[in-house]
């Protein structure tokens, strides 16, 4: 009996906080992705950060061996003053000297990747005006973009999606949640297509030294607004056509992150992953509850208002009941 009895309150504890078991799944689960990715990052990276390691001290090594003239101390502070310029998009190598970072078409490159938040990092301001500006300019420029892009959604999902949706649920009469995931599944084909799998061809055709997994690589670091700067168009030496090619990438991140926005909203908007969602959300007020609230509180207000309108008569009519005047002449006393 005590058995039954403790098995239903932990069913009613369970059923009653669905929704806080139902998060704290979710924050374990991804605590357990974020472990699952470090695990594997490090067990594929690590060999071959170890060779990279011993092919550059074997080089050093050879190199000092070969120059005696060099003391290792001096060695050590060249090479850490050009990693430090590298660090900035600043190249010591001969071939590459004639890339500024600072034209006008890099410079748009940079900001379109600072305001989209992408930030690959090749660049930076190096002077302190120039940092001081970068974080006035990111404050007010990654809202607006925010914005900007918001607005631009907004008015492309009406005839991206809703229109088309409802249009073959009314004209066919198919299940509008059918349609949905039909057309977000095409949706989601064609965007790849065209911002993915088409681009990569292009950048693998344009830059000499990726290939197509490279040039893919790049697509969907740089339109997730991940941005690691390990691949960067338009950096190779003696680039044809730098500038346009600068400006031709900074109009495809701008349209492809829209692109990638139009197409999460468009899964968003699934029934499917609309309850998916609340499972995880905080349950609102019921609307029986809210109208028993209101009428509770409704009631209560009333109370309160008969109250004072008795309140009120009882000043203004101090005796319950006042005797009806008579003349001298009715009055048997008098007369």
């Amino acid at each position: 009996m005590l058995q039954s009895l403790a098995g239903n309150s932990c069913v009613r504890l369970i059923q009653s906080h669905k929704s806080t078991w139902y998060f704290a799944s979710l924050v374990a689960g991804y605590l357990l992705y974020l472990v699952f990715g470090a695990v594997v990052f490090s067990s594929v990276e690590l060999p071959y950060e170890d060779v990279l390691r011993q092919e550059l001290r074997a080089l050093k090594r050879q190199f000092l061996q070969e120059n005696e003239c060099l003391s290792e101390e001096r060695l050590e502070r060249f090479l850490k003053k050009a990693l430090d310029a590298s660090n900035y998009g600043v190249s010591i190598l001969n071939n590459a000297s004639a890339n500024w970072n600072w034209d006008f078409t890099s410079a748009l490159f940079f900001a379109s990747t600072v305001l989209s938040t992408t930030g690959y990092g090749h660049t930076a301001p190096l002077s302190d005006g120039g940092k001081a500006f970068c974080i006035i300019y990111s404050v007010i420029g990654i809202p607006f973009t925010l914005l900007f892009l918001t607005a631009v959604v907004q008015r492309i999902m009406v005839f991206s999606t809703r229109r088309p949706v409802t249009y073959f649920h009314t004209r066919w009469g198919l299940s509008k949640p059918l349609v949905a995931i039909v057309h977000a599944t095409l949706l989601a084909t064609l965007a790849v297509s065209c911002f993915f799998l088409i681009p990569a061809a292009i950048f693998s055709a344009l830059e000499e030294n990726w290939n197509f997994l490279e040039s893919f690589y790049f697509c969907f670091i740089s339109l997730s607004t991940i941005g690691l700067g390990d691949y960067v168009p338009g950096e190779a030496t003696n680039q044809r056509f730098r500038e346009l090619y600068k400006m031709g990438i900074t109009v495809y991140l701008i349209l492809g992150l829209i692109v990638m926005l139009v197409v999460l909203e468009t899964f968003c908007e699934l029934q499917q992953l609309k309850q998916l969602r609340k499972m995880f959300y905080l349950k609102k007020d019921k609307p029986q509850d809210r109208l028993i609230i209101l009428e509770h509180d409704h009631l209560s207000f009333t109370t309160v208002s008969n109250r004072a309108l008795a309140h009120h008569e009882d000043k203004t009519h101090p005796f319950v009941s006042v005797s009806t005047l008579v003349t001298p002449i009715d009055d048997p006393m008098i007369q």
